[in-house]
């Protein structure tokens, strides 16, 4: 079954893939958006912590309730097994329910091989393009998506040309307690920058601090997704049809080697053909790899783009690492969602490592994910574990931060030679290990933040982060990237610096697969940069003579 042609396909209603939508149909171009998942709103997801992005152990995020949205992971013993995703499956997809830090990459970060030099075993390397030929980017989305934040007191952030919309959210109890330790230590304490109403902005009301934010939708809007922002907007040109429940298997390419096209199943389980101009691929690290890798043809068996095998190797996420400690007097406050502060004196700079990472209070932590994250030896059953819950959850205090990782090649996002999903699409595998490098710069910055607690005068503190020396399994969970990097050279990354596929000119990618490095912060707002980078490298040229016309 077949649709009428259009100018664009993209895939995935997320980050990346909502901004190109916008870019692409006000600039003329008639664009279908194909999204896996359907919309979502507060009330289809509430806020039950047992149905939170960020218990995906316990069910699903939100996103299609079925045996369909599971996918294969080869674990680090090599045993095979089925893991539910944590990535949301909706419009919008995890920026409805991400804890919206709204971070730039810093300079240092897109080069990264010409800072540190090489590291054995990794495939370290610069960006082709730089932070300054990003910047316009980042500004589009801090002001089209809507971004709160004050760098004033922060000498390591990167040049802007203009500020942030909104203004920055006060500090809250947590914040306002670690802030003088910050300080008498010589480190540069400054409010985190979110991807939430400060104040109305963008027609949609400011942030009610409700304590359930980050991994559940915002019940008044507040929180600033491509579904209350970029999709609506390119919807409204008149020139944008999304479609939902459109779950694409593959990329159709001819024997030129062109993309056609895509094939997906509809909300029916009926395969169609969409065909187009041209295909943008917006569906995540592990999505988008898995679309390439099944979109087997004459000119490219191993998958799209993928001749020089690329395609899929690389992935990073981020290692979560920090410290925990409980304070005497009481943290907790019930104002959401927390996470006000940050430092980032030790994301560059750290003698004998490559790298580092930004650290911050966290989000309020549920009940039942603080259960996990309480101090050794608290009782983990019964009446103890209740007495224990009840007195340590007001006073817990935690200081934590990602890692910025070491992409390694055989890291990899693959397709299952054998298992399948519902309508016969190959499982994605996950193989190979993380770096052992990731663990030392995991090991430095948990004892900055273990530093920090003692500086304020917590007890019973516990350190979080890999032991040294040891081998993580390959994986991006929801910060996944790498996939599909771009580069200046064919035979080392999958794209060239406007995300287009090296061997396949009218193929787009737009989400975290083009980042060679991951950065140590949450890449969310640097997604949505690339996405405006990518549609405005296909308008101009598109306008410019339409050179990829059929």
């Amino acid at each position: 079954m077949s649709n009428k042609h259009v100018n664009v396909i993209v895939v995935g209603a997320g980050a990346g893939g909502g901004v190109v939508a916008k870019v692409l149909s006000e600039a003329g171009l008639s664009v279908v958006l194909l999204e896996r998942g359907r919309w979502q709103n507060f009330h289809d997801i509430t806020d039950d912590e047992l149905v939170s992005q960020r218990t995906p152990r316990l069910t699903r995020a939100p996103g299609p309730e079925n045996k369909p949205s599971r996918k294969a992971h080869e674990f680090d013993n090599g045993r095979n097994g089925v893991v539910v995703p944590n990535n949301v499956a909706c419009v919008g997809s995890g920026t409805m329910t991400y804890g919206a830090m709204a971070w730039r990459y810093m300079p240092q970060d897109f080069r990264m091989k010409s800072i540190y030099g090489p590291l054995d075993g990794s495939t370290l390397d610069d960006w082709p393009i730089s932070y300054e030929d990003l910047e316009h980017c980042y500004e589009r989305a801090e002001w089209e998506v809507g971004v709160s934040g004050d760098d004033t007191t922060n000498p390591f952030a990167a040049k802007r040309n203009k500020p942030r919309p909104m203004p920055a959210f006060p500090y809250d109890r947590e914040a306002r307690m670690l802030i003088p330790g910050m300080k008498r230590l010589g480190w540069h304490p400054f409010p985190v920058p979110m991807l939430r109403n400060s104040i109305p902005y963008g027609g949609r009301p400011q942030c009610i601090h409700m304590r359930s934010c980050c991994g559940f939708a915002c019940p008044i809007n507040a929180k600033c997704g491509t579904q209350n922002t970029v999709i609506p907007a390119a919807l409204a040109t008149g020139l944008c049809e999304l479609r939902t429940d459109a779950v694409v298997s593959e990329v159709m390419v001819d024997d030129q080697g062109r993309a056609r096209g895509v094939k997906y199943y509809d909300i029916n389980d009926r395969l169609q053909e969409q065909t187009a101009d041209l295909v943008v691929l917006s569906a995540a690290a592990s999505g988008t790899a898995r679309i390439l890798l099944n979109s087997k043809s004459k000119l490219f068996p191993n998958g799209a783009g993928n001749n020089n095998d690329w395609v899929g190797r690389n992935i990073q996420g981020h290692c979560y690492v920090g410290a925990y400690g409980l304070m005497d007097e009481q943290v907790y406050e019930e104002a959401g969602p927390r996470a006000t502060v940050a430092f980032c004196d030790f994301n560059h700079g750290n003698p004998g490592l490559h790298g580092g990472g930004m650290l911050a209070n966290d989000f309020i932590l549920m009940p039942y994910a603080f259960s996990r994250q309480r101090p050794p030896g608290s009782a983990r059953w019964g009446l103890a574990h209740k007495k224990d819950q009840r007195e340590m959850y007001k006073h817990f205090i935690r200081v934590v931060g990602p890692v910025q990782e070491m992409p390694v090649f055989d890291a990899r996002v693959m397709l299952d030679p054998k298992k399948k999903d519902y309508w016969g699409i190959p499982l994605v595998r996950n193989s190979g290990y993380k770096h052992l490098h990731d663990a030392e710069i995991g090991q430095f910055l948990s004892g900055k933040a273990e530093q920090l607690l003692k500086e304020i005068g917590a007890k019973d503190i516990h350190r979080s982060a890999p032991s040294p020396g040891s081998r993580r399994g390959a994986g991006g969970g929801q910060h996944q990237a790498g996939t599909c990097r771009m580069g200046n050279d064919p035979k080392s990354s999958v794209t060239n610096r406007y995300g287009q596929v090296h061997e396949i000119d009218n193929l787009f990618v737009a989400d975290g697969s083009l980042n060679v490095t991951n950065g140590g912060f949450n890449p969310a707002l640097s997604i949505m940069a690339l996405g405006f980078w990518v549609g405005e490298y296909i308008a101009r040229e598109w306008q410019g003579g339409g050179r990829f016309r059929a």
